[in-house]
């Protein structure tokens, strides 16, 4: 089915607001999720939005929380999320880190014990929109998902990963992605009806690859879907670098910034928080601007003058499919597959929602 981004992010807000939270708030989380599904990052969607509703009512995330700032100098800080929707805390932290790095040349801020802060590239862009390079190393505590190189066992989170700049004259240049083979929600909008993930990015305990979600889930037999039901991993992308890399997005965000680390969990019994360590760089403290665009800029146009792999092929930048997703959907509405549609009509009818405020599929 199709769906408009503006009817999706009211119904999404309905049914936040329904099941506890302010409207402002609930039209916030909204708008984020929603940009996930406009840039095609479906995973971090509003597939989540279940899962969302169910750590609400269960208290594993709060609503209408004001993020503490616990310790700070002129360019550091360590934001608290204090277990509030990520969509409403991160934006403090990143906030903060910009106005440092504005006036400083360089920040770094590390936020702690926010719920699920959604896309990274969300932050990313919201930096360099303001003209800064950011980085951002993402960890979960308490979501112990994939499997290490050369293991089998849950050892590491799918701890994302994020780098951000900004250029005059095209959308920013985000990399953006989990250091798992694939990020969970890829495997939640599999299982639910939607694109399949790779035949080898789930590992079984005897070592087999698999690519189907009751690895990861357990038998499908019902709407939920919980990790803990499986008895298989999720594999770290590129073989020991991926898996190198998230145990240092563990380190920054875990353990550096006091969130914890995904092995047992440390605080917040049955939460799965975020932590994230930014760094925030205004370009000019480093170069010339016009120079760095400039040698940027030639860069990118030798990068893609690459003869493609495959006939009619392209070869693009970080950044560059979000945007043309971003244009597409806008224009034509957003896929979802029928059972994720089904998943979240079910969720605004647990909550109460009124049958009238329920768009029709189509």
């Amino acid at each position: 089915m199709l769906i408009s981004a503006e009817r999706l992010r009211d119904f999404a807000a309905d049914i936040f607001t329904a099941a506890g939270t302010s409207r402002e708030e609930g039209a916030r989380v909204a708008r984020y999720l929603v940009e996930a599904n406009l840039t095609g990052h479906d995973s971090h969607g509003v597939v989540r939005v279940p899962r969302y509703v169910q750590w609400l009512k269960s208290g594993f995330i709060v609503a209408g929380v004001t993020p503490e700032v616990e310790r700070e100098t002129p360019i550091t800080a360590v934001v608290d999320g204090k277990y509030g929707f990520g969509q409403t805390v991160t934006p403090v932290a990143v906030k903060l880190g910009i106005e440092k790095a504005k006036a400083s040349g360089l920040a770094a801020v590390a936020l702690k014990n926010s719920a699920h802060l959604g896309r990274v590239g969300d932050w990313g862009e919201m930096a360099a929109a303001e003209g800064l390079v950011a980085i951002h190393y993402v960890n979960v505590q308490g979501s112990l998902l994939v499997a290490p190189f050369g293991g089998v066992d849950r050892r590491l989170s799918t701890a994302p990963h994020c780098i951000a700049l900004p250029l005059p004259n095209r959308p920013p240049v985000v990399l953006d992605f989990a250091t798992s083979y694939v990020a969970e929600g890829k495997v939640l909008v599999a299982s639910r009806g939607g694109k399949k993930i790779p035949d080898d990015a789930l590992i079984r305990p005897d070592g087999s690859v698999s690519g189907d979600p009751a690895v990861l889930y357990g038998p499908l037999t019902s709407s939920d879907r919980t990790p803990e039901n499986g008895e298989g991993a999720i594999r770290a992308f590129g073989l020991h670098k991926g898996s190198g890399l998230a145990f240092m997005c563990e380190m920054l965000g875990g353990a550096l910034t006091g969130n914890g680390t995904c092995g047992p969990r440390e605080h917040g019994r049955g939460r799965i928080t975020n932590g994230m360590l930014s760094f925030y760089l205004r370009p000019d403290v480093i170069d010339e601007p016009a120079a760095f665009v400039a040698r940027a800029e030639r860069y990118i146009a030798f990068y893609k003058s690459s003869r493609p792999a495959e006939p009619g092929g392209e070869v693009l930048i970080p950044g560059e499919m979000e945007a043309r997703n971003r244009a597409e959907r806008t224009a034509k509405g957003i896929p979802l597959p029928h059972e994720t549609w089904a998943s979240i009509v079910a969720c605004a009818e647990a909550v109460g929602l009124e049958s009238a405020r329920i768009p029709a599929a189509a």
